[in-house]
């Protein structure tokens, strides 16, 4: 890690030694003479670690110590102390301080102390990171049988080497999270965070605090100070979805964050470097946002480096049953049922209908199917009523109807069944409320 080093002492030569010890490990300590310098450095930019004399003019290691912990906890402490001082510095170590060292110091043992710091360091983000991964989905598998997902494939496998920022384009539920991570752990950072982020089930301001985390006292309520996840995702990849319904203000913030690859905390008044790469997906016509003045468009283009659009499931004929088979063993597994495959009934009506929900939907209905069944096969009395109705009026000519007409008249149905709680019929649509306003509308 590109560890940051501040260090405040009073006496010129021992600051030296300090500074060509350090540079001479490869760090680029920032020195200053007292204490009072050393906090409002600390002010203007962060830094990992301090390492601070215990005895200084203005205001002394102790005094800095307990500022530093109050207002800047992520910040390590190490006191300088004389030999005759062990004793305050074992108090400033109760007090917040990580390690001390005495005077005459042993170069060695400083660098050892600090290496120490950055292994924890290293560690907890680590750990944050997983916490925050574990989280996401990993029971979806990614099937590209039709020619449409096998050309997602190609594309994939042609950015392997390559760290550009991606957007993914398609409709609600066809899977753009998990080409997000596809691209990711097959990508140069497959060892480091991926983490991902809905931007539409947030207000402004809690979206701003979760991506870019808050100083203690930013507002009301932020009683500590919290990383967000762009900083968590450091060195890793952050995927944004939903990304057209990001407010234009934060927009402009995460256009800074891949420009100058820095960021300030909300309140805070320190640039935090960062290293992310960016993946965005949106089920929306981003270029007529962009027209309408909706979307910002140099971030489009900050993002847009390589786009992937991914059919809707009812253009990927082909990839529907192996999609049902690969559901049917994981929701059999759970119910601890032995259901082996479906009704050649069954699959016809399946491979009939127009899915407005995509692959999202597709589960829905195969757990609900895994629920019902009571024989070995997945028989057509386990699938919904909407489904079966489906297959009678898309293949009844001459009134074949358009697949939008179908998929209205469907999530009109599935609403009225929710009791026109469209929150209720989104999620059993699988799909989101814009999306399920969206096809209602047309």
């Amino acid at each position: 890690m590109n560890t940051k080093i501040l260090i405040a002492e009073d006496e010129e030569i021992t600051l030296r030694h300090l500074r060509y010890a350090l540079e001479k490990e490869g760090y680029k300590p920032v020195c200053v003479n007292n204490g009072l310098e050393a906090f409002n450095r600390l002010e203007k930019e962060e830094f990992d670690i301090l390492v601070a004399d215990i005895k200084m003019p203005g205001m002394d290691g102790i005094t800095l110590l307990g500022k530093v912990k109050e207002k800047y906890p992520d910040t390590e402490v190490i006191i300088i102390t004389g030999f005759g001082s062990i004793e305050s510095a074992v108090n400033a170590m109760k007090n917040g301080a990580s390690d001390y060292i005495t005077k005459p110091f042993n170069f060695d043992e400083l660098s050892l102390k600090i290496k120490k710091i950055e292994e924890k360091k290293s560690l907890e983000k680590e750990n944050l990171a997983l916490k925050v991964s574990l989280a996401l989905d990993k029971d979806t598998p990614f099937i590209a049988k039709s020619k449409a997902m096998q050309r997602v494939i190609e594309i994939i496998n042609s950015i392997a080497n390559s760290d550009c920022n991606v957007l993914i384009t398609g409709e609600s539920g066809v899977g753009k999270g998990l080409v997000a991570k596809l691209i990711h752990y097959t990508g140069l950072r497959k060892e480091k965070p991926f983490l991902a982020i809905n931007c539409a089930i947030f207000t402004e301001e809690l979206l701003a605090s979760e991506l870019f985390g808050h100083e203690r006292g930013a507002f009301t309520g932020a009683i500590a100070t919290k990383q967000g996840l762009i900083e968590i995702a450091d060195n890793g990849t952050l995927f944004l979805d939903e990304i057209a319904e990001m407010p234009p203000g934060l927009q402009a913030k995460l256009l800074k964050v891949i420009e100058d690859k820095e960021f300030l905390r909300v309140g805070g008044t320190r640039p935090i470097k960062v290293n992310v790469r960016f993946i965005a997906a949106t089920n929306q016509n981003i270029n007529e946002l962009v027209s309408s003045g909706r979307f910002r468009e140099d971030l489009y283009y900050r993002l847009n480096v390589m786009d992937i659009y991914i059919p809707p499931l009812r253009e990927r004929k082909k990839d529907i049953i192996p999609l049902a088979g690969h559901f049917l063993e994981k929701y059999s597994r759970k119910e601890h049922k032995k259901i082996t495959g479906f009704a050649k009934e069954t699959t016809d009506i399946i491979m009939s209908y127009g899915f407005p929900g995509n692959v999202r939907e597709l589960e829905n209905i195969i757990e609900r199917a895994v629920i019902l069944e009571k024989t070995p096969m997945v028989t057509p009395e386990s699938l919904p009523q909407s489904i079966k109705l489906f297959q009678v009026e898309a293949l009844n000519p001459p009134n074949i109807k358009t697949i939008d007409e179908i998929n209205k008249e469907y999530a009109e149905k599935v609403l009225e069944f929710a009791g026109d709680n469209k929150s209720k019929a989104a999620e059993m649509l699988g799909i989101s409320r814009t999306s399920l306003w969206r096809i209602l509308k047309k």
